[in-house]
């Protein structure tokens, strides 16, 4: 045991993370985020920011793992206004994260319901210096809190004369721009499903259902590369579909049928999110035409994502092309949103968000049109934000829909 804490003590600092964490990162990586966000924690009044949620866990820690999917334990990162995390895990964690460069790691034996960490936290919020008496939580727009609402009471009512307030605007700014590491395994994602689609035509047949062919596809999106396939939907019709969001069902593609497919794989975490159309047999001419315009669509918004252009402004561009084109209706809600460790974040391409884009931001462009009566086409490309001018990410659709003959 002398020799091990000895070896340790030696073992410079990179190495000891090998051993505590598989980062997908340099903990310098981490170091700047948490640093950004210090920063806008200063703007925004707080003594701390309290992470909960999965996805910002990860971001801020580095800290992955299929655990999450157990909702037994809460975990808990506390970002001070200054200096190092906080990390307050159940037991079962902490050898993860004790001696990584987060700084201190507090740990209880969980499960225990009466007192689900909730004390460990309290003392070491209050232990933080306070300047403002406010400590940010996710409490904003698509964001989490991940602990049993009776416990968050019990931590608002322990912390006393601190105050809860919305955080998440702290983390969306500093989680909008990517860095290069990041852009590059979103880079990998698409690539990864890219090639796995151009492959779909050559396996893909009239009388095999959605869930066969999208089967196929996932074998060849994991054979690429991709480290996981979280979403994957798919919808079919004749000349079109009527949703986008199902997962591939048993229906039987017909002579006439659009498919589409939509996927959100992932490298290190991080996602890919774009869909591809395929006709089958002889397809409508309207829904060729409407495939057109979708392309179009995509591309009028492309030519306007650079810095500086606001995402409202990319839903008219799209609009302007989909509206002549006889859209009847836009029944998804938005044409496109951010991009990364989730397969969706904000913003969204739509009336009233005037988010400005900004160098570094990966966003998908995503028009779609009801071009008749329960008949949808919808196409969907991965941008990469850059000041000189929209990097995709994805390769990028053809014009006209790939059509698989009989």
């Amino acid at each position: 045991m002398r020799r091990l804490r000895e070896f340790l003590d030696w073992l410079p600092l990179t190495q000891l993370l090998e051993i505590t964490m598989d980062l997908a990162f340099p903990s310098a990586e981490f170091e700047g985020r948490v640093a950004r966000a210090q920063t806008e924690m200063k703007l925004h009044q707080l003594d701390a920011l309290l992470v909960t949620s999965p996805p910002n866990f990860r971001y801020f820690s580095g800290f992955d793992s299929q655990f999450w999917e157990s909702p037994t334990r809460p975990w808990f990162l506390i970002i001070p206004a200054d200096g190092l995390c906080i990390a307050v895990v159940p037991e079962i964690g902490a050898p993860l994260l004790k001696g990584s460069w987060i700084g201190q790691t507090l740990s209880w034996p969980a499960p225990r319901p009466g007192d689900e960490g909730v004390t460990l936290l309290t003392e070491a919020l209050l232990g933080l210096p306070r300047r403002h008496g406010r400590v940010g939580m996710e409490m904003g727009r698509e964001s989490t809190i991940r602990m049993p609402v009776n416990d968050l009471l019990k931590l608002k009512d322990s912390l006393r004369a601190c105050e809860l307030v919305d955080g998440s605007p702290c983390i969306w700014n500093v989680r909008a721009i990517k860095s290069s590491a990041e852009v590059a395994y979103i880079r990998e994602s698409c690539t990864i499903v890219s090639d796995a689609f151009d492959k779909l035509p050559a396996h893909a047949r009239c009388g095999q259902s959605e869930r066969e062919i999208a089967k196929a596809l996932t074998v060849d999106i994991i054979q690429g590369g991709a480290h996981a396939v979280p979403f994957m939907a798919a919808a079919s019709g004749m000349g079109g579909y009527e949703q986008i969001i199902s997962r591939p069902s048993g229906r039987v593609i017909e002579n006439g049928d659009v498919l589409i497919i939509d996927v959100g794989a992932t490298v290190n975490g991080y996602f890919c999110d774009f869909d591809r159309n395929f006709g089958f047999g002889r397809v409508a001419d309207a829904a060729l035409r409407a495939n057109e315009a979708i392309w179009d669509a995509t591309e009028a918004a492309m030519k306007i994502a650079v810095p500086g252009t606001k995402v409202s402004e990319l839903w008219r561009a799209m609009m302007d092309v989909l509206e002549p084109a006889g859209m009847l209706r836009n029944n998804v809600g938005r044409l496109g949103h951010g991009l990364g460790l989730q397969l969706t974040e904000p913003p969204s391409h739509m009336p009233g968000d005037d988010t400005v884009l900004a160098e570094g931001m990966v966003i998908t462009i995503e028009p779609g049109m009801e071009y008749a009566p329960g008949k949808m086409i919808v196409h969907e490309e991965n941008v990469h934000i850059t000041s000189a001018g929209p990097q995709i990410l994805t390769r990028r659709a053809p014009r006209e829909m790939p059509v698989i003959a009989l």
